[in-house]
Order: C-alpha cells, then sequence, then structure tokens
C-alpha cells in the first residue's frame, strides 16, 4: 500500500517502487476487467472497466436519456458528435435549466403575482402555462445576476407546480449568493422529486464542499458519476478534490497523535538488506564487553539489535542509536551512529531529522559512501531525482569501487525508467561483488522489463545454480512465470521460497512468497477463498505487513465483501509511513466507503453498472 524507500532490494510486489512487469496489482486489474465491471473513482479519473477493456468518459450531458437512433454515415456521426459537444460545453456553462417555449412569453407586468392562496383559484392548464412563463421569467432575471428577482418567479413557478426544475433553479440562485443551507435545501427538495436528477445532485455536493461537510459531497459527486455514466470529467475531478482533501485532513490528525514506529520488519529488512553487509567496526564486536550507560555500549546494543532481523530487535536498534548519540563520547565511531540514526529516522518517515543526520556522518567522516546513498534514497523519496543523481555522483568520487553506489544507482534509473542505464549499472555492481544476490535478481527483472525475456530466464537459472539456498530467487522468478501465464510452475517457485523461508530465518519469515501464491491462485484457478487464506496466514505471521493488508483488501473486494475490505484500507493508512502515504490509504478506504454508501442509498444504480451492489474501486498501489 505504501511507497517505500527507493533504494531497495529488487521489488517486491506493491511494496516496492521498481516493481517487477506484472506486479500483483497488474495482474489484479487483469483479472477485474476479465471478470466484471468495476468503477474508478480514484485520482481524478472515471473509469468503467468492462471485458473490452477501460473506456474513458470525458463528454458531459447530465440527465441525457436515451433514443433510438437510425444509422449514420461517419460524416453525419462527426457532424452530431461536434454538436452534442458544442451543446455539452453550452449546458456546462448553463446555471440553470431551461425548456422549450411552450407558450408565448408574456411581459413580467402582464404575471399574475401568484402565491400560496391564488394559485388555489388557478385550473390545472392555467397553473401549467404560467409556471412555465415564470420559469422564463426566471431565467432570464438570473440571467441578468438579478437573483432575488429570479428567486421570487421560481418560487412562484413552484406554487404553481412543484417541479425539481424549478427547486434546482432557485438553488442555482441560492449558490451564486453562497446561502449554501438553502441551496441544501432546494435540491434536496428536487433530488425528493426525482432521485435521479444530477445537475441538482451536483449542485447539493458542491454546497456540501462549501459547507465542508466532505463526506455528504462525496456521496453526492459519486452517486452523480455513476448515474452519469461518468461522461462529466469535472465531477469525476470533484471526487478527486473531495477525497484529497478529507484524506489530508484525517492524515494529519493521524499524523499528530501516532505514537513513533518503525514500519513492518520485512519492510525494514529489505531496506536493511539492500546494502552489503560489513563487518562490525573494531572495538564494537560481541567479544568486547561495553558499558551500556555510554554511548559505544548502545551503539554496539544497536548493531545487534539489527542483527536480530526481527520487529523487537529493529526497535531496540533504533532506541539504542538514539541514546548513543545522547550519551556521546562515541570516538570514531560517531559518523557510523549518525549514520544508523539517519536510517531509523528515514525509515520512520522523518526525512528532515534523517537529511541533518547523513549531514553530520558525511561531516565527520567525508569516505562513508552509505550516507550519501541513503542521503540519495530520501531525495528519491521526495521525487528529486537531481538530488539524488548528485548524491550518486559525489559518493562515486569518494569510491569509485563501491558496488552499492551502482546497485542503488541502478535503482534510481529502474524508477525513472531508464533501463539500459540501470542495466549497466546492476551488471557493474555485479562486476565488484559477484555475491550480492540482489544484483543479479534485479539485473534479471530489469532484462524481462525490456523484453529480453530469454535473457532474463538464464539469469534467474544462472542464479537458482549459484544461489540454490536463496529464498528470493525463487519468490521473483516465480513472479516472472506468473506473468507469462505459467501458474503451475509459480506456485511451485513460491512454495519453495516459502519453505526456505521457514527453514533459514524461522524468526524473521518473508511472507511475500505465500502472499504471490495466494494472488497466483486466485488469477489460475479463480479461488478466492484460498487465496484470501493464505493472505490472513501471512497477516498471522506478520500483522505489520502493508503487502498482505493490501492484498485482502482487494481480495475482499474481489468476492464483493466491500465492508471488510474498507476495515483493511483503513489498516492500510494505520501502517503508513509517511503524510503522504497515509493520504493515499485513506483516499482509498474513503472511496470504498462513499460507494458503499451509494449502492446502500442508491440500489439500482448497481445493478444500473452490471456488477455486484457492493462494487468498490480497484486501488493501483
Amino acid at each position: 500500500m505504501s511507497n517505500p524507500l527507493p533504494s531497495m532490494p529488487p521489488p517486491r510486489p506493491m511494496a516496492i517502487p521498481v516493481d517487477a512487469p506484472s506486479s500483483t496489482w497488474d495482474r489484479i486489474t487483469s483479472w477485474v476487467s476479465e471478470n466484471k465491471a468495476v468503477v474508478y473513482t480514484i485520482a481524478g479519473v472515471a473509469v468503467v472497466v468492462t471485458g473490452a477493456g477501460a473506456v474513458y468518459y470525458l463528454n458531459s450531458d447530465s440527465k441525457s436519456k436515451s433514443d433510438p437512433t437510425p444509422k449514420l454515415s461517419k460524416k453525419e456521426r462527426r457532424k452530431r458528435k461536434e454538436a452534442e459537444r458544442k451543446a455539452a460545453e453550452t449546458k456546462e456553462s448553463t446555471p440553470v435549466e431551461s425548456q422549450p417555449k411552450t407558450a408565448a412569453v408574456e411581459s413580467e407586468d402582464e404575471l399574475p403575482e401568484i402565491d400560496e392562496e391564488s394559485v388555489k383559484n388557478l385550473t390545472p392548464e392555467q397553473r401549467e402555462q404560467y409556471a412555465a412563463k415564470l420559469k422564463q421569467s426566471g431565467n432570464r432575471a438570473y440571467g441578468d445576476k438579478a437573483y432575488n428577482k429570479a428567486i421570487g418567479f421560481y418560487s412562484q413557478a413552484i406554487f404553481c407546480k412543484p417541479d425539481p426544475v424549478f427547486y434546482s433553479n432557485r438553488a442555482a440562485c441560492y449558490s451564486a449568493m453562497s446561502e449554501w443551507d438553502k441551496v441544501v435545501a432546494d435540491t434536496t427538495a428536487a433530488i425528493n422529486m426525482d432521485p435521479e436528477y444530477v445537475k441538482a445532485i451536483n449542485r447539493r455536493a458542491t454546497a456540501y464542499e462549501h459547507q465542508k461537510k466532505y463526506p455528504e459531497a462525496l456521496l453526492d459527486f459519486t452517486a452523480s458519476c455513476i448515474i452519469d455514466n461518468f461522461k462529466s470529467e469535472s465531477t469525476a475531478q470533484a471526487v478527486e478534490r473531495l477525497l484529497k482533501a478529507f484524506a489530508e485532513q484525517r492524515a494529519k490528525e493521524m499524523m499528530a497523535s501516532r505514537p513513533v514506529k518503525l514500519p513492518s520488519p520485512i519492510f525494514v529488512g529489505n531496506y536493511l538488506q539492500s546494502f552489503r553487509q560489513k563487518p562490525r567496526p573494531e572495538g564494537l564486536e560481541d567479544s568486547v564487553e561495553l558499558n551500556p550507560n555510554t554511548g559505544k555500549g548502545q551503539l554496539q546494543i544497536g548493531l545487534q539489535g539489527l542483527e536480530k532481523k526481527t520487529g523487537e530487535g529493529y526497535e531496540e536498534a533504533r532506541q539504542a542509536f538514539e541514546k548513543a548519540l545522547e550519551l556521546g563520547d562515541l570516538g570514531e565511531h560517531e559518523a557510523l551512529a549518525y549514520n544508523f540514526r539517519g536510517t531509523m529516522r528515514t525509515l520512520l518517515g522523518n526525512h528532515a531529522e534523517a537529511t541533518k543526520d547523513f549531514d553530520k556522518s558525511i561531516e565527520l567522516d567525508p569516505s562513508m559512501v552509505q550516507s550519501y546513498i541513503k542521503r540519495a534514497s530520501i531525495s528519491l523519496e521526495l521525487g528529486e531525482p537531481d538530488k539524488a543523481n548528485a548524491e550518486f555522483a559525489t559518493a562515486l568520487e569518494q569510491n569509485k569501487g563501491d558496488p552499492d553506489v551502482y546497485y542503488h544507482r541502478a535503482q534510481a534509473n529502474f524508477i525513472k525508467g531508464d533501463l539500459a542505464e540501470a542495466q549497466k549499472d546492476y551488471q557493474k555492481s555485479i562486476d565488484l561483488d559477484k555475491d550480492f544476490i540482489f544484483s543479479h535478481i534485479q539485473l534479471g527483472v530489469t532484462q524481462y522489463k525490456m523484453g529480453s525475456i530469454a535473457s532474463s530466464m538464464a539469469t534467474f537459472r544462472r542464479c537458482i545454480k549459484n544461489f540454490p539456498k536463496v529464498p528470493d530467487v525463487y519468490n521473483y522468478y516465480g513472479e516472472l512465470l506468473l506473468d507469462q501465464g505459467n501458474c503451475s510452475e509459480a506456485v511451485e517457485k513460491f512454495d519453495t521460497a516459502m519453505e526456505m523461508e521457514k527453514q533459514t530465518k524461522p524468526m524473521s519469515m518473508n511472507v511475500l512468497p505465500l502472499i504471490n501464491k495466494a494472488l497466483a491462485l486466485f488469477q489460475w484457478k479463480k479461488d478466492a477463498k484460498e487465496a484470501e487464506q493464505l493472505c490472513q496466514k501471512a497477516l498471522i505471521i506478520d500483522p505489520e505487513c502493508d503487502i498482505a493488508v493490501a492484498t485482502m483488501a482487494q481480495l475482499l473486494l474481489q468476492q464483493n465483501k466491500v465492508t471488510e475490505a474498507l476495515k483493511y484500507f483503513e489498516r492500510a493508512a494505520e501502517l503508513a509511513r509517511t503524510e503522504g502515504e497515509i493520504v493515499n490509504a485513506l483516499s482509498y478506504a474513503e472511496a470504498t466507503r462513499t460507494q458503499l454508501r451509494v449502492t446502500e442509498k442508491y440500489p439500482e444504480l448497481a445493478a444500473k453498472l452490471g456488477g455486484p451492489p457492493g462494487f468498490g474501486p480497484h486501488v493501483p498501489m
């Protein structure tokens, strides 16, 4: 769910931005398009995915009726399409609705004064005629920006004939005057008469937004999108805007109140193992007994915690590095202490403080290349690739033979889509250190991404030969096999990877092969139940695995268990590292909640879409 640090080991599905060519979310997208219609209202894109693929509706023509139309020539269709486009533009710019003239327009002086009593003396035919004339006068007054005058005409028209259009037009006047309570009252009256009156729904949504009633506004805009068959781009953008506003508001509240906490052990372990392990500096080995009340003693405790590769060990290390620098007297190890405290702060998402630590580490020891690389990872995470490139260049000035620099620069190039340069850097990293497995794996992934399937498969076969006991090899090889539709062999590879995880890392098992197997079975056998059970097993092993949480949310949506899926989206927000990641997760959660509310309020809309009543948004993580 979250967007982890770019400087990582090879792509983990849904957890690392440098994903394999067929990420699990990509596969879910294809399953959705093959099996059901799913509505997207995320990220300002209104899309209906069907068996024919994604169809984008960008014309705005609310409250349209479908009429049988004779087959037209291409030229006639183009003319009609252009006429419809211009009509749609005109309609969008016209706040009040007009109707064809049904009677000659009388001057305003000739119109009778209508009120609740006098209207009782009119015949049904007179009421109909006067209502139309009063509405026309109201429209003219509105066009002249004489809003109070227009309100008077619309109010009299309503006495003659309560009509949703009259209420909606009067609401337009109140909207121009920023009287939002009255806008809500009139549009609600209109919607009660016509529950699928798109213009009134949009008008009420806008009023709710001005009142900062974001859930109510989001509900109306989402319903409008569905009723109008996703033809209005502006409405879809309103959904995006409200999701973001709501999520940002809640994210700030969560960030202010949440305790300091590292992400899942898998996340932390992935980041740490993307750097080649180095022996303990002299004087910090376990054989050296240090006083825990000294800076050096705490630094030693921190390094021991990292080596445990468990959640408890990582938290122990984080606290120890903080305390080591508080106690001081670190001597030649001070730069290392700043480096590791910066590392843990990076993992917490505290970019500003982490950067200060790396700055200090480099000031104390300019030759500590990892500090440049980790500072580059922050720049990448903040969307500053030029700064990251400068960091890599400076690191190479310090040590041209450090394979870590080439590996992480390759990761950056992979993220940017510069696969040729990424391939060169992965190969250079291998040339400098052939024993670092992740350079080999990522090289194979890059070759696959470039379309060199045979070369990629050959790279993975060599990895299996040279690193037969490394579970990551089998996991990622399985991913590529799954992308090729070789589900049976892919599942075998995931099983092998999981068995190796149990044998080699019983205290810090990586559950990603288990999650991959779940998704493979869903794709292969459409077995949602077993896939869900495998994800639940993964969450028992690692309750804070954001990847398992994200996968569970999607699998539950596929089974129409929307209420349960919503809980997992909210859990994803709790597990997110940074405010931006929280906003992302909360947006998906609120979109799911809103669409659930829409189908509860408008049950007929689910049938209109051709899908189940509990449809939800696909989440491209």
